[in-house]
């Protein structure tokens, strides 16, 4: 925590000083802070990650996490992602911190606080840093969008329903 005699100079530094497990993320240097996830949220988050942690755990294919979890792009660009994939080879990038650089597969449940920048800024930054899967659930409609990180840009799949299907991982996920 930072003394009151030496207030934060910059964004990070705010964002340091927050108490842990603030819902708090730096986007485009922007703090960002959104109010706990309605229950469908929740509950479409929780039934994508059971089913997800159980099949990378069978695998022994890398290690998956959930929000509050930092993912350190940058100082300027530190997201709390709702479902992370980070596979064994990418397994060094896991601190105490967090993570530091892309996740392999990123999962974002839309919430009406959250839904426009999941869908530009934070998708801008994910293709900017390599993120090789990133799908965007709407909780209530439970549509799919999934996008691939083709050479530096990612290319949009048609839409589906309560599935999460994973070319990355081979492995379709109903919700």
């Amino acid at each position: 925590m930072l003394s009151a005699l030496r207030p934060p100079r910059t964004i990070y530094q705010v964002w340091k000083s927050l108490p842990e497990g603030t819902l708090c993320q730096i986007i485009n240097n922007t703090l960002v802070v959104a109010p706990a996830p309605l229950d469908a949220h929740q509950s479409v988050l929780n039934d994508i990650n059971i089913e997800l942690s159980l099949f990378v755990r069978k695998k022994n294919i890398g290690k998956v996490r959930i929000a509050p979890y930092d993912v350190h792009f940058s100082k300027l660009n530190i997201f709390q992602p709702d479902i992370i994939f980070i596979a064994n080879n990418n397994l060094e990038n896991i601190e105490s911190k967090g993570l530091t650089g892309a996740p392999d597969l990123v999962i974002e449940i839309l919430s009406p606080a959250t839904a426009k920048k999941d869908l530009s800024e934070k998708k801008e930054v994910y293709e900017q840093y390599g993120v090789k899967e990133y799908f965007v659930v709407d909780p209530e409609s439970k549509i799919v969008r999934q996008f691939i990180l083709k050479g530096k840009s990612f290319s949009e799949l048609p839409k589906a329903i309560a599935i999460i299907d994973s070319a990355l991982l081979k492995v379709k996920i109903k919700f």
